[in-house]
């Protein structure tokens, strides 16, 4: 009787063993069939992204007319003047698919953006001039969508210190990193063209933008 039953467990055992083996081929299967999902370690370091601003003088930009733009101690600074007149600054080479990153710093009540494709699709920096508050982060359409808004960029924001954005054009998907955490994302099939990447000084409005670190990576 004894060993009926001695027997009948090894061969439970052996039966489980072996589900449980079953059970994990499955899993494996499972998990290889399934679509990757994105993770940190997919996102290019800073390190890794070309610098478009040498932080020397303007060499790889168009620069405008009006002596808006000028270079400090290594900063690519953006000022208007007393009569508030607007300008924009562009690279000289163009990008579709993109990831644009750099650190900004400004201060109080001013207006300016980083632009990307054709037709222009601007990132906010700073306050809007028809909503009358920060809307860093957000995209600006020619209004501010509610999918294309940051909620969470004033959490995150630092009034008066360096921030740093990435922003990633691919496809028809625009999405936004501030200081490390992701803050919005836009989809929009309309903003498909290649073009330079275009930083703004808004007109109507005495500011100062500060912008270093520069980088831009095809994709």
């Amino acid at each position: 009787m004894f060993a009926v039953s001695l027997r009948t467990a090894l061969s439970l055992r052996t039966a489980l063993s072996l589900r449980t083996v079953g059970s994990l081929i499955l899993a494996c299967l499972v998990l290889a069939s399934a679509p990757r999902r994105p993770h940190a370690a997919e996102v290019p370091p800073t390190a890794s992204l070309p610098l478009i601003f040498n932080g020397r003088d303007l060499t790889g930009w168009q620069v405008p007319g009006e002596p808006y733009w000028t270079v400090v101690d290594g900063v690519l600074v953006g000022a208007s003047d007393e009569a508030k007149q607007g300008s924009m600054l562009y690279t000289e080479q163009a990008y579709g698919d993109v990831i644009v990153e750099g650190e900004v710093r400004f201060s109080g009540d001013i207006d300016s953006g980083i632009m990307v494709r054709k037709p222009e699709l601007q990132l906010q920096i700073g306050v809007s001039r028809s909503l009358k508050r920060d809307m860093t982060c957000s995209f600006y359409t020619g209004k501010y969508p509610e999918e294309a808004r940051a909620p969470r960029a004033a959490e995150l924001l630092k009034a008066g210190e360096w921030n740093r954005i990435r922003l990633e054009a691919k496809g028809d998907t625009f999405t936004v990193w501030l200081n490390g955490e992701q803050v919005s994302q836009y989809e929009n099939e309309k903003y498909a063209e290649p073009a330079p990447i275009g930083l703004q000084i808004h007109r109507g409005v005495v500011m100062k933008v500060e912008f270093r670190d520069l980088r831009a990576l095809p994709l």
